[in-house]
């Protein structure tokens, strides 16, 4: 073949050139030009066991130049990374609380498939299950509340006139606290601010909606493929430390599992033992009230806290006494599950001092939220775990 400078170099056979059959088509020797002669090497370098060639020599690292390029590299990564996590770190907490969720289930999931199910069945009636009580909650928890709702607006111009009646206990309270006047000026808004009001409250309830569905979309997703995600994170560490993380690891996704489903017990039996003191007092609202109890009783420290004053302060219209009865029965009900539910239910599957627990319950609030604060326990109990398996033995070595 002729070039045209007037040399000739080797005509190579379109059969022989190493170009793909679904790149750059239509494809002819006499368009390539340079590149054909790298096309014939790449051909004959092409083999079965190599179909892409071997790796050629690796560039000299230590050059001034890569040693540049390597910390640009790094410091540019690391700038675009922090910046992703912020800009995407509501998503992360979701996809964080999901996994959260699927590692408290994946218990449940292991014993029945060591019961003989298949993994895809275990993980449907897990799911089911969850499902289940989340619309049995919902079911439960709506129409008690719009009718006792409904009941309230009907009594509301009974309590007006108690409010202004300065002989009643309410009375008094209004005419200390001024509630009737702070009242007024709440419900004295201009009509925009409260459609302004009606549409954001909308759109965080469509938010929550959203949100509650991508978490359960992606809990069944995490759950499913639990035993691929757990081989693919032991592949990411090096052989010869893989043994050891494996059991660290393993026993910190125990903990997760144990501390959910033992939340989710006691949860229940805070609820349940609300709700028989509520209606034998004959307080006010005792099923909606105890699912508040239940579903507060899952945040650490905090929520039982909330739910024992919110429980009181509703027993005060039925009297003083019984709002005070109310009060003692939360502080004891609340010894009770520290020092025998707790012990019981949850064993040795997360063993976290007081003070740590307070301590990490708090930062994981202000952190991160309600989110925070409920997985915050078993991340501290994972913490130690790796500190008392790894850090401590070389401290007492050293």
């Amino acid at each position: 073949m002729t070039s045209e400078d007037g040399g000739t170099r080797a005509t190579v056979p379109d059969e022989d050139l190493a170009h793909h059959d679904l790149v750059g088509q239509p494809h002819s020797e006499e368009e390539e030009g340079p590149v054909a002669e790298a096309e014939e090497t790449a051909s004959r370098i092409s083999t079965e066991d190599d179909p892409l060639g071997r790796p050629g020599r690796p560039l000299d690292r230590r050059s001034p130049f890569m040693v540049g390029m390597y910390g640009a590299a790094g410091v540019a990564v690391t700038v675009g990374l922090v910046a992703m996590i912020a800009a995407a770190g509501d998503v992360l907490i979701l996809i964080g609380l999901a996994m959260f969720i699927a590692m408290g289930l994946e218990p449940a999931v292991s014993w029945l498939v060591g019961r003989g199910l298949r993994r895809g069945l275990a993980v449907a009636m897990v799911c089911l299950g969850l499902i289940a009580a989340l619309v049995g909650f919902f079911a439960a928890a709506i129409p008690p509340l719009v009718q006792q709702t409904t009941a309230f607006v009907q009594q509301a111009p009974d309590l007006l006139k108690s409010a202004q009646d300065q002989n009643s206990w309410l009375g008094q309270l209004n005419e200390r606290f001024q509630l009737q006047q702070r009242f007024e000026e709440l419900l004295n808004v201009d009509g925009a601010a409260v459609v302004n009001g009606i549409l954001g409250a909308g759109v965080v309830v469509l938010g929550a909606l959203l949100s509650t569905l991508l978490v359960l979309v992606l809990t069944i997703y995490f759950l499913a493929d639990m035993p691929r995600i757990r081989r693919n994170l032991y592949r990411l560490v090096p052989h010869s430390r893989r043994p050891r993380v494996i059991l660290l690891a393993d026993a910190i996704f125990a903990k997760i599992g144990g501390f959910v489903l033992g939340n989710v017990v006691i949860s229940a039996i805070a609820g349940t033992a609300a709700f028989i003191w509520l209606s034998i007092f004959q307080i006010p609202y005792p099923l909606v009230l105890a699912l508040f109890v239940a579903v507060l009783n899952i945040v650490p420290a905090v929520g039982p806290a909330i739910s024992g004053v919110t429980c009181s302060l509703v027993a005060l219209t039925v009297s003083g006494p019984v709002a005070l009865a109310t009060a003692g029965y939360f502080i004891v009900y609340r010894l009770i599950e520290d020092y025998v539910l707790l012990p019981r239910v949850m064993g040795r599957a997360v063993a976290v001092p007081a003070l740590v627990t307070i301590v990490a319950v708090t930062l994981g609030a202000f952190l991160l939220g309600v989110v925070g604060a409920v997985t915050a326990i078993p991340i501290a109990a994972a913490i130690l775990l790796i500190l008392d398996e790894t850090l401590i033995p070389r401290l007492d070595r050293a």
